[in-house]
């Protein structure tokens, strides 16, 4: 990388590391590490929401599949918005009764201790895996990008995230979780802007109209087709209803929320966040393919990687990196 895209994903980890050492001096008790002693604006939560569901796929990935095929995976976002409907109007409700500061309290009060340790033993193996996974995507595009080993990125990508989750708590991790949004989120549009500009401006997008490329739904009752508005209605719903309603890292924040009102509002608002983030890196593959960077034979992966390291200018790359990290 180029000494300016070094020196702001620098600056992007010391601010990572500075904001949860701040925040970690305001804890008085296991009740604020935990919940924040509830205290936390909703629409943080909300974003914090969107930052912790959102990793490298769906920076990397989304604009990848667009670029080689077209946004019909915008209609699985739907499915997850109705999913946390559900939950906000079925479940939340469980959680906020009583003082509860985990999800697995209220296990624990409704069905007994083995209950609370089978799901907390299930979760700890399962997340395990998903984050291995996780970072280790996210070493690959630094790889390419930054041209540092894979051993290197992931450690680099291990050691801040682990610092300030410890020390901070959840107030740290909701605040450190808004700004990395932010991040990766005005990388998405810098790249969007760039690439149209490469492509001839916003006119461009008459000819990914032409092409079929700016589809968004399919109404097929299709089951060879990858992506349908039936599929990914149910789909996502089921799996927003799992992951929004029970899993660990969504409910830990949801807790933290000021009320149960203030916890409704989170949850639905983030379906509607992840909808327009989504659509975001969605036309970011579009402008990519526009651009000429889905070359015939690359891997859908390695379009916008590629991109960010031989098409982008010095500081806004150094930019997307810092999102790529902050995405992890």
């Amino acid at each position: 990388m180029r000494p300016l895209d070094q020196a702001i994903v620098a600056l992007y980890v010391v601010a990572a590391l500075g904001l949860g050492l701040v925040l970690a001096g305001r804890q008085r008790d296991a009740g604020d590490y935990f919940l924040g002693h509830r205290g936390l604006p909703w629409w943080a939560i909300m974003l914090s929401i969107v930052a912790t569901e959102s990793s490298v796929v769906t920076v990397i990935s989304v604009p990848g599949l667009a670029a080689t095929g077209n946004l019909t995976f915008l209609q699985l976002p739907l499915g997850y918005l109705v999913g946390r409907i559900g939950v906000a109007a079925l479940l939340l409700r469980g959680y906020f009764a009583g003082t509860q500061e985990t999800a697995y309290t209220r296990l624990e009060h409704r069905f007994g201790g083995r209950a609370r340790r089978t799901a907390a033993a299930i979760f700890l193996g399962t997340r395990s895996v998903a984050d291995a996974v996780r970072v280790f995507a996210t070493a690959i595009p630094l790889a390419i990008i930054t041209h540092w080993s894979l051993p290197a990125g992931i450690l680099a990508v291990g050691l801040v995230t682990l610092i300030y989750t410890w020390v901070g708590g959840i107030r740290a991790v909701v605040w450190v979780d808004v700004m990395q949004l932010g991040v990766y989120v005005l990388g998405g549009v810098a790249t969007l802007i760039v690439a149209l500009g490469l492509a001839g401006g916003a006119d461009a997008f008459t000819t990914a109209l032409q092409a079929g490329k700016l589809q968004v739904f399919d109404f097929s009752f299709s089951l060879t087709r990858t992506y349908t508005f039936w599929g990914g209605l149910i789909g996502g719903a089921l799996l927003a209803s799992a992951s929004h309603g029970t899993d660990h890292l969504i409910v830990q924040r949801l807790l933290a929320s000021k009320s149960l009102r203030d916890a409704r509002r989170a949850l639905i608002g983030s379906g509607l966040c992840v909808i327009v983030l989504f659509a975001l890196f969605l036309l970011v593959g579009t402008s990519l393919w526009l651009a000429g960077a889905a070359e015939p034979g690359l891997r859908s992966d390695a379009i916008y990687p590629g991109f960010i390291a031989t098409r982008l200018p010095a500081g806004l790359a150094g930019l997307v990196v810092a999102g790529i990290l902050a995405a992890a």
